[in-house]
């Protein structure tokens, strides 16, 4: 367990703080047509720094998988070395925004693949990931007023342009895409699916909530990406989980509802006070739930290291080293325990 050091505010923990918004159109008593899981009236931060930026890469350090298409959706796969002549299990990998071409998401999917795992890790962001054309971290401290209005304005805008990009990107386009490489990596590796009886999955920030629906017993309609009205959600058919078993970290944009529909075994890896992932309202009812629901989980906590910490890449402070490394070592042993 991480000590009780208190959390420092470094660039990479940088969130953006938002207002709470209003669905166009949306009237006082109107009755909406939400996903479980959804959350429209979600107010505070949504996304992190680390979640549309990458950490320097570890020097020397280069991506041995290949990027591919797998049931019409282009995807980073990554093997074992002495595959297929020794067994391997599939494994999904679903990233934050900077997405499938980052060489840092696609060095983490080499490291699970170096410890037996084929790994499909798909762009769920259909070619636009969330790469910011604003970077906090390049802007150096400023003393004057106009250079602190500008700094002001860069983060407003930067906000705006995060919550554009997820309003492009919620379950009705993304659960689909997933639903396609599944689908197709069932058929194209199902000696892989065949020798971890079903497949595993891990996820990060923005693909952390993905990792937790698929780990989910949902509505059908829901499943695969379409609203379920309140009749649905009451009565519909249920569709039976696709993952195996889960490990997320830090997620980003996870209401208490994912936790509630989790029906697989899944680990979480949670940061001290963290906004995109608050404890009262998201992770403590959840865990409530899954606990209530006889669902197999194990939630840790980890303090003083930034919301991002477990997604590959170099840091200069060696606690966050450390607990990055504790935490690929937990969700790995999470997902072959299972």
């Amino acid at each position: 367990m991480a000590d009780n050091e208190i959390a420092t505010r470094a660039p990479e923990s940088d969130a953006q703080e938002k207002p709470t918004k209003q669905t166009a159109g949306q009237t006082e008593g109107a009755e909406q047509s939400v996903f479980p899981g959804d959350t429209p009236a979600q107010t505070g931060p949504t996304m992190g720094e680390h979640c549309t930026t990458d950490r320097p890469t570890p020097t020397g350090e280069v991506p041995t998988g290949e990027l591919t298409r797998l049931g019409g959706v282009e995807c980073y796969i990554t093997k074992p070395s002495d595959y297929p002549h020794a067994p391997s299990k599939l494994l999904l990998l679903l990233t934050g925004g900077t997405g499938v071409k980052s060489t840092n998401n696609q060095l983490q999917a080499d490291k699970y693949a170096s410890e037996g795992y084929l790994v499909v890790m798909p762009d769920q962001f259909d070619g636009e990931p969330a790469t910011s054309t604003v970077s906090m971290e390049e802007v150096t401290e400023k003393t004057s007023w106009l250079d602190t209005i500008k700094l002001k304005a860069a983060e407003g805008i930067k906000a705006f342009t995060i919550d554009m990009w997820l309003a492009r990107h919620t379950p009705v386009k993304v659960l689909p895409i997933l639903h396609k490489v599944v689908e197709g990596a069932k058929e194209e590796f199902a000696d892989a699916v065949a020798s971890g009886g079903g497949v595993y999955g891990v996820g990060y920030c923005f693909g952390a909530k993905y990792i937790l629906m698929l780990a989910g017993d949902l509505p059908d309609t829901v499943a695969w990406g379409q609203a379920a009205s309140g009749d649905e959600e009451q009565g519909a058919v249920k569709k039976a989980p696709v993952l195996k078993a889960g490990a997320v970290a830090h997620g980003t944009m996870v209401s208490k509802e994912d936790l509630e529909a989790v029906r697989s075994p899944v680990y979480i890896a949670a940061v001290k006070d963290d906004p995109l992932f608050p404890e009262d309202e998201v992770l403590t009812p959840g865990r409530r739930a899954m606990e209530t629901n006889k669902i197999e989980h194990e939630i840790k906590v980890f303090e003083g290291v930034p919301h991002g910490f477990a997604v590959y890449g170099d840091y200069e402070d060696p606690k966050i080293k450390h607990e990055q490394s504790q935490a690929f070592g937990e969700m790995l042993s999470w997902i072959q325990g299972h």
